[in-house]
């Protein structure tokens, strides 16, 4: 096997036993620490941190530690997150959390230089479209990562079935369920409240287990690979170096596409924060809960098959604009829909086709940034995070605020504002574009790769 793609593989199980777990009990928060809204707290302070680790840990960790052992230590704090659930209260799954969010983010920009500096590598070697290679390879990425969403959920799922009792839902409750909801208590009751503790220890223990698996398979069996900015920054160490590491994600902004590109990565936080904290709140009860969620990741896991397979014939605008028209679409129907028992099966549509949208979001956006800001990975995905990140803080921030309709339309105008700014994106690269059949067959992008 050609060694680039297998360090992939190793870096994809490995995000695959880690978000298994993480997955799952982000999902599981808001039932399982209810008590004065604890479980959606973590959540926010989770992804506040993560901001702030956004700003400047990215680029001092990977230049000191090299990807590899960045990866390594940040899954840690993510198996700190699934400890601090055995025992949950304000003074264990905060801190807990705060460190999550801290190794957040080098966690994913570690990820993403990567595959990227590994796509170059190959692309130069074997004489390869440099497109093409780095999409390949987040593709690679992502169609086995994505089915982390289907084990932890399955697992959760097989876990507390056995617990779980049925709800009856009253007519006059119903008059309050979907997007103009009343902003009452949710029906369904919740899932500490009907567990046993020993049930919820065998998934924290399952799903900690699968953590420690992750950083196993990294350490053992993920070659080294070193950033070419890496190398001619060593003076990092060095005070003034430092800080100007610290301001890097802020000098980033420099680059008019990277603020271009600001709404498209807020909304890709605006839209997971949305189904994992509404739609399995307002449009499910606790008995189809677990069933939607594994249906959801099972439909994004299936559509990520059918993009890694098609991906190199798409544009990045065509693969966005089939993600925007079935977004748009959901929330549209969102919005008029009147959801009823017994129309079990439109429950499980909108995920299917949520799943797809946030396949293409997530893929293509990846691939996106490493292949526009080429010359300054680690400083483009600590945006990448920062931005996303701060999408989910504010979707967390006013879940239980607003109701649900005015967050559908939030979405939408968020959705809307992001594809007109990246359709500047793609304005800018083909003005600045050679179009010369050297250059494509070189992989060159355009002089806008270049700037700072």
């Amino acid at each position: 096997m050609e060694k680039n793609l297998k360090n992939v593989l190793v870096i994809a199980f490995g995000f695959l036993l880690l978000f298994t777990a993480y997955g799952g009990l982000q999902n599981l928060q808001s039932s399982l620490h209810s008590q004065e809204g604890l479980g959606v707290a973590s959540l926010s302070v989770l992804y506040a941190a993560l901001i702030l680790s956004s700003m400047f840990l990215p680029p001092v960790l990977i230049k000191k530690l090299g990807c590899k052992w960045t990866i390594a230590g940040s899954m840690c704090c993510y198996i700190a997150f699934s400890l601090g659930n055995f025992y949950a209260s304000w003074y264990t799954l905060i801190p807990a959390s705060v460190i999550l969010g801290l190794g957040g983010a080098p966690l994913w920009s570690a990820k993403c230089t990567y595959l990227t500096t590994a796509g170059n590598s190959y692309a130069e070697k074997a004489g390869k479209n440099v497109k093409d290679v780095i999409n390949q390879y987040f593709g690679v990425f992502f169609l086995v990562f994505q089915s982390s969403g289907i084990w932890g959920n399955l697992i959760s799922s097989l876990i507390f079935s056995q617990a779980t009792t049925k709800v009856e839902v009253s007519e006059e409750k119903l008059a309050c369920c979907g997007a103009y909801d009343c902003m009452t208590e949710p029906t369904n009751t919740t899932v500490s409240t009907e567990l046993p503790n020993s049930l919820i220890y065998t998934l924290l223990g399952i799903y900690t287990a699968s953590g420690v698996l992750a950083v196993f398979l990294i350490v053992i069996f993920l070659d080294q690979i070193k950033s070419d900015q890496a190398e001619t920054e060593k003076e990092i160490l060095e005070p003034s170096s430092l800080w100007s590491t610290f301001l890097a994600t802020f000098q980033h902004l420099k680059d008019k596409r990277q603020c271009l590109l600001i709404p498209l990565t807020m909304y890709s936080g605006f839209e997971q924060g949305f189904l994992s904290g509404d739609y399995t709140k307002v449009w499910t009860t606790i008995e189809t809960l677990f069933l939607s969620a594994w249906f959801l990741c099972l439909c994004g896991y299936l559509s990520l098959s059918v993009l890694f397979i098609i991906t190199f014939m798409l544009l990045f605008f065509l693969s966005f604009s089939t993600a925007t028209v079935t977004n748009t679409a959901c929330i549209i129907a969102l919005l008029l829909w009147k959801p009823h028992p017994k129309q079990l099966a439109v429950f499980f549509v909108f995920p299917a086709l949520w799943g797809l949208s946030d396949a293409i979001w997530q893929t293509q956006t990846n691939g996106l940034y490493g292949i526009l800001f080429e010359k300054h990975k680690e400083a483009a995905f600590a945006n990448y995070r920062l931005w996303e990140s701060l999408g989910f803080v504010i979707a967390f921030g006013y879940s239980t605020k607003l109701q649900v309709y005015i967050k559908l339309y939030i979405l939408l105008s968020v959705l809307l504002l992001s594809m007109v700014t990246y359709g500047a994106v793609e304005y800018l690269e083909a003005k600045s574009s050679p179009g010369t059949p050297a250059a494509a067959a070189k992989g060159n992008v355009g002089p806008l790769t270049e700037e700072t």
